[in-house]
């Protein structure tokens, strides 16, 4: 046996998140992933992914691992599962790895974006959040610039969340604009739970002239939640790169 990397991309929209569930008809990308690879081995095989992707969000470079027997034609084996995977899955390279690779451990920074438009678009409703109104540019990303001043992000995390730390080391968060179409990135170590689409309803709010940069900032120093939270469909969000030391 031996440990492969594979490179994936997927339309999050129609699955219940990255991880395999328990229940019943539940459809996840890791669940697929799993059911094609041990068609293929005619054996039962495991996949680790780089992190988990919850309900309807994307992933345009995704990285996971798995032990499989060595390959002689990565290229065809590619195709195969390409065959075998739902439309919304796309694999795009599967790379020998030293044993001792893991996907999510190894991982030293993921980036996200987050995609939304002021305009209807017909061929983007499945990664566009459609938003009303324009946003102030120049406000959002002076509440994004705010954020790279800390490192303890309880106040973007999901209720109930249990983890050990809520210590981010975030190095990039900003907005850009090109026409109608408003993207955000932001790059971190790790990520906390719903913490993205609860910074990207921030910067909305901030916009909006509903949230000032003053309570953002109260906020993050007394670790506690801003009045008027607001979490973001899934839809606008996608993981677009995961970088690690040997790859």
């Amino acid at each position: 046996m031996a440990r492969y990397f594979i490179r994936l991309s997927y339309c999050g929209t129609g699955f219940n998140g990255w991880q395999a569930q328990p229940h019943v008809n539940t459809k996840t990308i890791q669940g697929v992933l799993e059911k094609s690879l041990s068609v293929l081995h005619r054996a039962d095989v495991s996949i680790t992914g780089c992190g988990r992707t919850d309900t309807g969000v994307h992933a345009k470079d995704y990285i996971a691992h798995f032990d499989f027997p060595i390959v002689d034609d990565i290229p065809f084996m590619i195709f195969k599962l390409n065959k075998m995977l739902p439309a919304q899955v796309a694999v795009h390279d599967i790379i020998l790895m030293h044993d001792d690779a893991h996907a999510r451990f190894d991982a030293i920074s993921r980036s996200y974006l987050y995609h939304l438009h002021t305009e209807k678009l017909p061929f983007a409703h499945q990664s566009f959040y459609y938003t009303y109104g324009c946003p102030n540019l120049q406000l959002m990303n002076e509440a994004a610039s705010v954020l790279l001043q800390y490192t303890d992000f309880t106040t973007f995390c999901k209720e109930g969340t249990d983890v050990k730390t809520k210590i981010c080391q975030l190095t990039e968060c900003y907005w850009m604009q090109d026409s109608n179409q408003f993207t955000f990135r932001i790059t971190s170590d790790r990520f906390l739970r719903g913490m993205i689409r609860l910074i990207v309803g921030m910067s909305l709010q901030v916009s909006r002239g509903k949230v000032t940069i003053q309570e953002v900032r109260h906020a993050l120093e007394t670790k506690s939640k801003i009045g008027l939270d607001w979490s973001v469909p899934a839809i606008g969000l996608t993981l677009c790169d995961v970088k690690y030391p040997y790859l």
